[in-house]
């Protein structure tokens, strides 16, 4: 029965039936050549999500992770200088493999909660004369503590250094579900991946990849034979694909991008709005905070909420599932023991998401939490039905 419930975690998220359903093909030859009628719309409408429309959309078979290691082997070189900022565990793994791929790594750190910090960027790019840096990072929606940065000002701060480094972004859990604007905001390469606003299974990676970052591609050095753009981007001139392609989750993703349309983008970016705005009015109803420091950085969606002090949130999300059959995000890093996440993105809608506050209220009552039975439901009733 558990299966029925939808789970709130930041993703993979809820799959649709009809996007399980787009997914649910017979084996079909890549080769033939009918399937670039499928697949080339596929490419020039993600576009429109990743807000370009002078860059080029690259589908890789992985996960986000993979799309992070296509975009620093594809455009760097062994003992490159690279800035980011540490706030959270995925921008720390961005880091990690930076290191790995033995790139020289600038880490600016930032308390867990905060986000991007665009005024540090300038200072140390203005510093910067000789321009050694060639790669900014930025972790777009930090899923471990639920804050959204502000990458419009990080690309101003860029700008008003004069600093010609290259801007990349994690949009794994924000693209498709708040508003990106790759053009506007001069991003090189934003990643995102199937599993999260597109509300696929996971296993494709979705690059846009700007034309600088193309002619970066000319000079980098790092290896790369599977995520090598060249070669995605040859094959995709024709149609096809380089290797065997992920036919179900491409057959996937026309359909989602079929369901984001017909929704209308700013429809979608509205909702997930609505969504997080409730989660947030029944966080406050309990008396509890969120690990986001002010609500300038609020993430659309996910929510990281701390736990009062002597309970630990790893029991929380556990009592949940083993009672309730239902699952929240665990706490991660600096946030394990300390905090849950409620992910509220993707396939989710009001009455969903009010399931879910029920669910985790009645955990945390069976767990003596300070609360009451339908005090954060009702606060986030309050504002779905007069918003």
């Amino acid at each position: 029965m558990s299966l029925q419930n939808p789970i709130f975690i930041p993703g993979p998220t809820n799959i649709p039936e009809r996007l399980r359903h787009a997914m649910n093909v017979p084996t079909q030859d890549h080769r033939a050549p009918d399937f670039s009628d499928t697949f080339l719309p596929v490419l020039a409408d993600a576009k429109k999500v990743f807000g370009t429309e002078d860059g080029e959309v690259l589908l890789f078979t992985s996960s986000g992770t993979g799309g992070w290691e296509a975009a620093i082997s594809n455009t760097l070189s062994p003992g490159d200088k690279v800035l980011i900022a540490r706030y959270g565990m995925f921008s720390h793994r961005w880091i990690d493999m930076c290191q790995r791929h033995g790139l020289d790594v600038q880490v600016v750190e930032c308390a867990w909660g905060t986000g991007a910090p665009a005024d540090k960027f300038q200072e140390i790019l203005a510093a910067d004369t000789n321009h050694e840096i060639k790669a900014l990072m930025v972790t777009h929606n930090e899923t471990a503590t639920g804050v959204l940065s502000d990458i419009g000002a990080v690309r101003s701060a860029m700008d008003s250094a004069n600093h010609p480094a290259l801007l990349f972004v994690d949009g794994v859990s924000s693209i498709a579900c708040v508003p990106f604007k790759m053009d506007e905001w001069g991003v090189d390469i934003a990643v995102a991946g199937s599993q999260k606003g597109f509300m696929l299974a996971t296993g494709m990676a979705i690059l846009a990849v700007s034309q600088k970052a193309l002619a970066a591609m000319e000079q980098a050095k790092l290896p790369r034979t599977y995520f090598d753009f060249r070669d995605m981007l040859k094959a995709n001139a024709n149609g096809g694909f380089p290797y065997t392609p992920p036919l179900n989750l491409i057959y996937g993703m026309r359909a989602s991008l079929d369901m984001l349309f017909e929704e209308g983008l700013e429809n979608v970016y509205a909702r997930h709005h609505r969504l997080a705005e409730g989660v947030r009015q029944a966080v406050n109803a309990w008396g509890f905070k969120l690990c986001a420091v002010s609500p300038d950085l609020y993430s659309e969606t996910v929510s990281a909420i701390y736990v009062p002090e002597g309970f630990n949130s790893n029991e929380l999300t556990d009592h949940a599932f083993n009672k309730y059959g239902i699952s929240f995000g665990v706490g991660l890093g600096e946030m394990a023991g300390r905090a849950f996440r409620i992910g509220h993105l993707g396939s989710l809608t009001e009455v969903m998401v009010l399931a879910g506050l029920a669910a985790i209220e009645m955990a945390m009552v069976d767990l003596n939490y300070p609360i009451t039975l339908g005090q954060g439901v009702t606060a986030a009733q309050e504002y779905y039905r007069n918003n």
